[in-house]
């Protein structure tokens, strides 16, 4: 993701610094003082750009998840078809999220914080990746390798999907059946529900 400059302060910098902080005492005790001194600017220079520590941590949470689609994407490679690529990204990306350090220490801390993306409203980052499917699904609908349908409906429906694996997965797992053999079950369903 390209680094955006604003009033000579380097996001990328300042979001470094956020995750630095999310990642030495959680979400909640993160302040906007703590990501500005690791940053190495004042406060007012972070409140030119973002209103308080929340907006801060918001960004970074899109940049980081961002970053784990996008890794997920080229992992999946070239071969195979439309659903091929979009299932084994699909799988990637929720390992990558279950192992992500900053995703992680907020389930661990702060876990609260992510109740209202999952049973209220929907964040940037989920808007995003629907976005992404959406467009995977249309082209799968085109090389006819996945089923016809809404494009909408499915791509909500897979990311309903992903997010359980990714966000609960933990808590089906243990020594008998371990997250790797959950995540061959994910592979399943996804491959299931999208094969025409």
């Amino acid at each position: 993701m390209p680094s955006i400059r604003h009033k000579n302060t380097d996001v990328d910098a300042v979001l470094d610094a956020a995750r630095d902080c999310v990642l030495a005492v959680g979400v909640r005790r993160t302040t906007l003082t703590d990501i500005a001194r690791r940053a190495g600017v004042s406060r007012m220079t972070l409140y030119r750009r973002w209103p308080d520590a929340r907006r801060i941590l918001a960004d970074l949470m899109t940049r980081e998840l961002a970053a784990i689609a996008d890794a997920a994407t080229s992992a999946a490679g070239a071969d195979g078809t439309t659903r091929d690529r979009l299932v084994r990204a699909l799988v990637a990306g929720v390992r990558a999220i279950r192992s992500h350090p900053l995703l992680r220490k907020t389930m661990e801390v702060d876990s609260d914080l992510l109740l209202p993306y999952l049973l209220q409203r929907r964040g940037a980052s989920q808007n995003a990746f629907l976005r992404h499917l959406e467009e995977a699904i249309r082209a799968g609908h085109g090389d006819g390798s996945i089923r016809t349908g809404d494009p909408v409906r499915q791509a909500r429906s897979v990311l309903l999907v992903a997010q359980s694996f990714a966000l609960s997965g933990p808590t089906m797992a243990d020594e008998e059946h371990p997250l790797e053999a959950l995540d061959d079950e994910l592979r399943d369903i996804l491959e299931r529900a999208l094969t025409p």
